[in-house]
């Protein structure tokens, strides 16, 4: 089972970096599946807009909702996250090379969103690497059974762990 997590520290810095490292593995010939975040700023107190292409080549998603400048609840858009779900499946069903979820959030501790479909990939063998905040820390390596690897949110570091887990060298 080849499963790893980042967790970058700054507001959106982990959506950014698994973007620039799934362009990269493209850009490389490798099949990658799964998704990375897009967060559109808005107005300065509003929070942010958050979207989710599905790799490879679309769709975006928006998987928020607004609910206004002063709401606490949720934004998630949970059937908006399940039609992310059923894209990436389909896309996993053609095979890949890596598997990329921006996310394993409160959505995948709770035994939905992309929960199914990061224990499919490791079934069928392909290396998965996925973001993280530290919320969902402990609920994410129960769902690994400890053997998942945490990596520093470098490039650096998440390219050499990638070499080492799946077919970087070679396109497929």
């Amino acid at each position: 089972m080849k499963i790893a997590y980042t967790m970058a520290a700054g507001r959106g810095d982990t959506d950014l970096l698994l973007s620039r490292v799934a362009r990269c593995l493209l850009d490389k010939g490798l099949r990658v599946c799964g998704t990375v975040q897009i967060n559109s700023e808005r107005e300065m107190d509003d929070p942010c807009d958050m979207d989710v292409k599905v790799l490879p080549d679309g769709p975006v998603i928006r998987i928020s909702q607004a609910l206004g400048k002063h709401s606490r609840g949720c934004r998630l858009d949970t059937s908006a996250l399940e039609d992310a779900v059923g894209f990436v499946t389909q896309e996993l069903q053609k095979g890949a090379d890596v598997l990329i979820i921006n996310k394993f959030g409160k959505h995948e501790a709770e035994g939905r969103g992309f929960r199914d479909v990061i224990a499919d990939a490791l079934v069928k063998d392909i290396t998965v690497l996925v973001g993280l905040n530290q919320l969902n820390l402990e609920a994410f390596k129960e769902f690994a059974g400890g053997l998942e690897i945490a990596l520093p949110p470098k490039e650096n570091d998440l390219f050499d762990w990638l070499e080492e887990n799946c077919a970087l060298a070679q396109p497929a």
